[in-house]
């Protein structure tokens, strides 16, 4: 039976789409760029900050990207006051959440987003004890879809990764759970497409929260 869910958080558990595009905005904006459209940032997301601050500055016409160094300055500094600007769980999340919980089943997030901002917003919306273990992006670990977060939260866990499920939105979510040796999931609700899921190697796809319990309920 499934012992632990592992969750993307962008797109997964919270809806940061707002906060992204605001920071990422007044960034182009302070380094006289026009500002780009919400949906871009759809795309822009999930490989960490400095992956999203080249995408944004390629696309607002800084194709050699002569500015990343002060847009890289600039996102963190605006991030840090922004992080939780529009924020709020995805319908179903938090119920989902308490559910496994009541069930006996571990819980924990690995992120691309800064590991700082990814507590802090952890903390915020879910409390402190939502979760057995919250990793965002640090320097000592490779940023996903490299499986060394998701590996290592499975052994801090104590199980198998036969025992969970990796739970995420993007192509590189599938692709860290794949390479992990987990059962990967791809949900419907946030930024990416059900193709790109398919396509980069999803197990299962599920519309709501809920979709998750059937899945914890089956053996491998």
């Amino acid at each position: 039976m499934i012992k632990a869910v592992i969750f993307d958080l962008d797109g997964t558990l919270l809806d940061t789409l707002a906060s992204l595009e605001k920071t990422g905005n007044q960034m182009l904006r302070d380094l006289g760029f026009a500002a780009q459209e919400s949906d871009k940032y759809r795309y822009f997301v999930g490989d960490g900050a400095a992956t999203l601050v080249e995408r944004a500055l390629v696309a607002a016409g800084d194709a050699q990207l002569v500015h990343l160094e002060e847009g890289m300055r600039l996102f963190r500094s605006y991030f840090k006051e922004w992080c939780s600007y529009g924020v709020r769980p995805y319908d179903g999340i938090v119920e989902l959440l308490d559910t496994l919980r009541k069930k006996g089943v571990k819980t924990a997030v690995l992120s691309n987003k800064p590991h700082a901002q990814t507590l802090e917003v952890i903390g915020e919306y879910f409390g402190g004890g939502a979760f057995e273990i919250v990793r965002g992006q640090m320097d000592d670990v490779p940023k996903k879809p490299d499986p060394a977060g998701a590996n290592h939260i499975v052994k801090e866990l104590g199980i198998r990764p036969d025992d969970c499920l990796y739970v995420g939105d993007t192509d590189v979510d599938m692709k860290t759970g794949l390479a992990a040796g987990l059962f990967t999931v791809g949900v419907l609700w946030g930024f990416r497409t059900e193709r790109e899921l398919r396509e980069n190697g999803a197990m299962a796809l599920v519309e709501k929260p809920d979709g998750i319990l059937d899945l914890v309920g089956q053996t491998r």
